[in-house]
């Protein structure tokens, strides 16, 4: 679960260039206090950037308000996603 949480924390430094207050954040960080701006684009480059490092496939269904919510809750879908 480590190596989803670094995970999430390098693609909100690269992929939305929060640079090093990314690599601040907690499995409890709440992502639209860190992230004002967050909405339905940054979900999609988010997905797309999972999709393209991981070589996985998200679909639709599964993704959710819910899967946005944390840091944590962000790493614990990439984590089952690596572990597929």
């Amino acid at each position: 679960m480590d190596e989803a949480l670094e995970f999430v924390k390098e693609l909100f430094k690269h992929q939305l260039q929060m640079g090093q207050a990314a690599l601040e954040m907690t499995a409890d960080t709440v992502i639209v206090e860190v992230m004002p701006q967050f909405d339905s684009m940054v979900a999609v480059n988010i997905i797309t950037a999972i999709e393209e490092q991981l070589g996985v496939e998200v679909d639709d269904v599964e993704i959710s308000g819910e899967l946005f919510e944390t840091v944590g809750s962000l790493a614990e879908f990439i984590y089952a996603k690596m572990t597929t």
